[in-house]
């Protein structure tokens, strides 16, 4: 097994504090963010940052379907880590500042791939159509923090 990687970066015209209090509101803001690939969103425990608990069902593909809980870190204070109890998934947000005023996220998904040849395929698909559904997520981001 290897560990597959997707990353997905986008700059915002927002204050830092701005973007990362919108990404950590699982209760009202981050709902809003979701394309239409998430289904069945709901927060079990707490609701902004550190301590939250989320689920919600990814539709990663046609016929894939990933039943997620994750549960909400911040290890930094620019980041937020969702670690998912029902996979290797680990989902890290983190923001950054990149002038004045402006606020850079970077959204970086890993997690333990198969073996073999749908391992091969896995590591060479799956990073672009996640990174495809973060790109969403984080174009919604920017209307949410203007």
């Amino acid at each position: 097994m290897g560990q597959v990687q997707a990353t997905t970066e986008r700059v915002y015209d927002a204050a830092p504090e701005r973007v990362y209090e919108a990404l950590a509101d699982y209760q009202v803001t981050r709902p809003k963010l979701l394309p239409a690939q998430y289904s069945e969103y709901e927060v079990r425990v707490g609701g902004t940052g550190a301590g939250t608990q989320v689920h919600w069902k990814l539709q990663a593909t046609e016929k894939r379907v990933r039943d997620c809980l994750f549960t909400v870190s911040a290890p930094e204070p620019d980041q937020l880590v969702e670690k998912d109890a029902n996979s290797s998934m680990v989902i890290t947000w983190t923001v950054s500042a990149v002038g004045e005023g402006r606020a850079k996220v970077t959204v970086t998904a890993t997690w333990q791939g198969a073996t073999g040849i749908g391992g091969f395929f896995e590591r060479t698909f799956a990073p672009k159509g996640l990174n495809r559904i973060h790109d969403q997520v984080l174009a919604n981001l920017a209307a949410e923090v203007r």
